[in-house]
């Protein structure tokens, strides 16, 4: 690292959990919008100083953009939305932006956290219900992708920069989709196959589906 503050370096830098959705959908989105940004790789067990001196909650991800410290996943992709609007990743018009902000708060706080569940938690039965609630809920979704290429729109967002991530783990996960989810496969497959999605994955995440 380079030996200039991290608050007064130019680039963007960013504490990274190479494993964690939340993480992932950050370094996503930065290399969507072909964002200048130093990614550091951090193990979630053992911080650096520097983190925890900047971040009150010594969480990951953390966002440094000079003297703005951002720790909030979703607060951090709309920021780098906003302050590259091109391309743009989320609806000017207030109705759809409010559902996009509704469905990135449902993702991060009930879909990530079973993901978390089924890798970290070493009871049997926690990771079998939350193996089953991940695949009830993506179940669920099967309409939603039925009829237009991305959710609920025909242009990439941060709604599915946030899906992709959690998409691509589900083989790791053990969940194996029903056939009668082919639009969910589909859909997949689209985000999947975009060169900005797999410049995004670090040396950990391309080791989950080699299995």
């Amino acid at each position: 690292m380079s030996d200039i503050p991290l608050t007064k370096r130019s680039v963007m830098t960013l504490f990274s959990d190479p494993r964690s959705p939340n993480s992932h959908r950050v370094r996503l989105v930065a290399k969507e919008k072909d964002i200048p940004m130093d990614v550091i790789e951090v193990d979630p067990d053992n911080l650096p100083e520097d983190l925890v001196e900047l971040n009150p909650y010594a969480s990951l991800p953390t966002l440094v953009d000079r003297d703005l410290i951002l720790y909030d996943a979703q607060v951090i992709i709309e920021y780098l939305d906003e302050r590259y609007p091109h391309p743009p990743l989320m609806s000017v018009d207030p109705i759809s932006k409010a559902r996009s902000r509704q469905q990135l708060r449902q993702i991060e706080t009930e879909w990530y956290p079973l993901v978390e569940t089924i890798v970290r938690n070493e009871n049997a039965d926690a990771v079998k219900v939350a193996r089953r609630d991940l695949t009830e809920r993506l179940i669920q979704m099967i309409p939603v992708f039925a009829h237009r290429p991305f959710f609920m729109s025909d242009d990439y967002t941060l709604v599915d920069a946030s899906l992709a991530v959690l998409l691509w783990r589900l083989p790791s996960l053990g969940i194996d989709l029903p056939k009668s989810a082919k639009a969910i496969t589909d859909y997949s497959n689209r985000l999947m196959e975009r060169e900005m999605f797999n410049e995004s994955l670090s040396d950990d995440e391309l080791d989950m589906n080699d299995a």
